[in-house]
């Protein structure tokens, strides 16, 4: 029994949460998210909570409904509060540049990095190097920031590259000479 599973969600004043079915609606200030959710659970909407339960006692039932009530969770403090990343590039020459709907990222190759910014993310860039991905949904400003740290991981030796705010990256010591 998944003690997450077990809890209500409870739904924050500003936010609105409708079920149909499998479907979940959640809306508030930051945005409307829509998700729907697999047949093993069964998502109820009581009073100002949200519960989900398994429907059966299979394996594949009672690990879907803890995954389920916590994405339900994350979706209704996404839409009231909203979810931010913040990475950091580190480097001589390394900046970033938001042009239209598309951040520029000039990491040390001979071409540019492109990525396309989905809707319903912002992507703010400070001082060409300071990025600040936000939105409502926490998944896909995860796997924005995820994105732009894969395409140049922060290395040990010299500690360039990108590098997410709050992460350890542990430094090597260099070659010696004799």
């Amino acid at each position: 029994m998944s003690r997450i599973g077990k809890l209500p969600v409870p739904i924050l004043d500003k936010a609105k949460v409708s079920v149909q079915g499998q479907t979940v609606n959640v809306e508030g200030p930051k945005g409307k998210l829509e998700k729907t959710f697999d047949s093993a659970v069964k998502i109820e909407l009581v009073d100002d909570t949200v519960c989900v339960s398994p429907v059966d006692s299979s394996r594949h039932a009672r690990a879907m409904y803890g995954t389920a009530r916590s994405i339900i969770d994350n979706m209704v403090k996404g839409v009231v509060e909203g979810y931010s990343k913040q990475l950091e590039i580190k480097g001589v020459g390394f900046r970033a540049a938001l042009v239209g709907n598309k951040l520029d990222l000039a990491l040390g190759y001979s071409h540019p990095c492109i990525v396309d910014v989905p809707a319903g993310i912002t992507i703010t860039v400070k001082e060409n190097t300071k990025l600040t991905v936000e939105g409502a949904d926490k998944e896909a400003v995860g796997q924005i920031a995820a994105k732009i740290y894969a395409f140049y991981p922060a290395e040990p030796y010299k500690g360039k590259g990108v590098q997410i705010v709050g992460q350890y990256v542990r430094r090597k010591e260099g070659k010696k000479s004799a």
